[in-house]
């Protein structure tokens, strides 16, 4: 009985999240206060045993982070240099905002970096009179590639380390960086052809682009030094994690904490705190009680049982069975809820005789973020950018982004697939 109510919660709260009916947050956590009402388990085990609170507690404390030092215009200062670089050509301008996307999605999470790029990118494309969809688009892409390759960059790398305690940031720079290095010149040269003929043509108004200051954008003020320094200093902890024995999240929230000590004359923290993204963690939030409800009943048992038989536990067919299974389903549903369906799945193979599951976990890593790109639905930063981009009257149609992001998802599969089997498994096939 249990076990059927279980499933019928879960599936409507889904399906809900999927269609966008109603607010995510508030769909999770009714799917979530629904498993309690019904007794799947009280209150005291969904707190205590199935909220992953070290990485509602990460998540926060990097949107602190970034918040403030967001205010001192650092991130459109460098975004307006960089056009001006380039004299606002639309090719050269879809390169460096492109790798400017990626690179922050990497070290501010991919969210936070579109959240930041996006009403900078329509301010110039309007100025200097060329398309926007395309840098929108690109954006998205981008940012979902780049967010692959660090443990804070994707919100599904951040669940995963959490859930896995020597997959450490810098585990997944030395593991995902190289592969996500190769994957986005790739992707960026399969942009630029799509997108050739589209912007190649465009006058570019060059008096209005002069016209832009970008020091008018930077705030010079006390905050500016403090915020920049404590963010880098933040992120060099997270490397040195290995050496300091000091968790992320203990790191992350000494590092917001901080910011907000340093920086409360200009910034307070009421303030701070009412532009945290609350229901992104609230989301969370309401995910993992529902995936309690799945690990309390035995479901994921079940789920990690079926995939062992399948693949008849050999490691190389259930490394790209995850790989492929989740890119595909992640470019249709958000990633987020999927890869915490996973995670026990994956954790439970160890009783079934799996002892080296690290391929398992870099194939869900990137068929999850990488799989984003499929589809307007398969990532948070694409739903984020599809409504900024909305409010500005620059629609991103499901089907436009359709043709170019799957496409973008297959060939993204396929070298990470190669990757894997040369990088992890080919010893366990000869």
């Amino acid at each position: 009985m249990f076990t059927v109510l279980t499933v019928i919660i879960f599936l409507i709260t889904y399906i809900v999240i999927m269609t966008e009916k109603i607010d995510r947050a508030l769909a999770a956590g009714l799917g979530g206060i629904a498993m309690l009402i019904v007794g799947i388990y009280d209150v005291n085990k969904a707190f205590v045993t199935y909220i992953d609170w070290n990485t509602i507690a990460l998540l926060f404390a990097m949107m602190l982070i970034v918040i403030i030092t967001s205010q001192t215009g650092v991130f459109e200062f460098l975004a307006i240099v960089m056009a001006k670089m380039v004299k606002g050509r639309p090719i050269p301008l879809l390169i460096v905002i492109t790798i400017l996307t990626a690179i922050g999605s990497a070290f501010l999470a991919n969210v936070t970096m579109v959240l930041l790029l996006v009403p900078i990118i329509l301010t110039i494309v309007r100025m200097i009179h060329i398309p926007a969809i395309p840098y929108l688009i690109s954006i998205i892409i981008a940012s979902n590639i780049g967010g692959t390759a660090t443990l804070i960059g994707d919100p599904p790398n951040i669940m995963i380390g959490q859930a896995v305690e020597h997959l450490t940031f810098n585990a997944f720079l030395i593991h995902l960086s190289p592969i996500v290095l190769l994957i986005f010149f790739v992707i960026l040269g399969y942009l630029i052809f799509v997108y050739w003929d589209k912007l190649k043509a465009n006058h570019i108004d060059q008096k209005k682009l002069t016209s832009i200051r970008a020091r008018d954008y930077l705030k010079v003020t006390p905050a500016l030094p403090k915020s920049v320094s404590v963010l880098i200093m933040t992120i060099i902890g997270f490397m040195l994690n290995p050496l300091l024995h000091i968790d992320l999240t203990s790191i992350a929230l000494a590092g917001a904490l901080l910011l907000l000590l340093l920086t409360h004359d200009e910034y307070k923290p009421d303030e701070v705190f009412k532009q945290v993204e609350w229901g992104t963690l609230f989301f969370f939030i309401g995910l993992f009680m529902l995936i309690g409800g799945l690990e309390e009943v035995g479901i994921i048992d079940e789920l990690a049982r079926g995939l062992v038989f399948y693949t008849e536990g050999d490691l190389p067919k259930t490394s790209m069975l995850i790989l492929w299974m989740t890119g595909v389903l992640s470019g249709f549903v958000d990633n987020i809820p999927f890869v915490a369906a996973m995670i026990p799945v994956i954790l439970e193979f160890k009783d079934y005789g799996m002892t080296n599951l690290d391929p398992l976990w870099w194939s869900l890593a990137l068929g999850a973020c990488l799989g984003g790109n499929g589809t307007l639905l398969g990532a948070s930063s694409n739903l984020v950018v599809a409504g900024l981009a909305a409010k500005e009257k620059e629609d991103i149609k499901f089907i436009e982004f359709l043709k170019v992001g799957f496409p973008i998802v297959i060939i993204s599969l396929g070298i990470s697939s190669v990757y894997i089997y040369f990088r992890y498994l080919i010893h366990f096939t000869v």
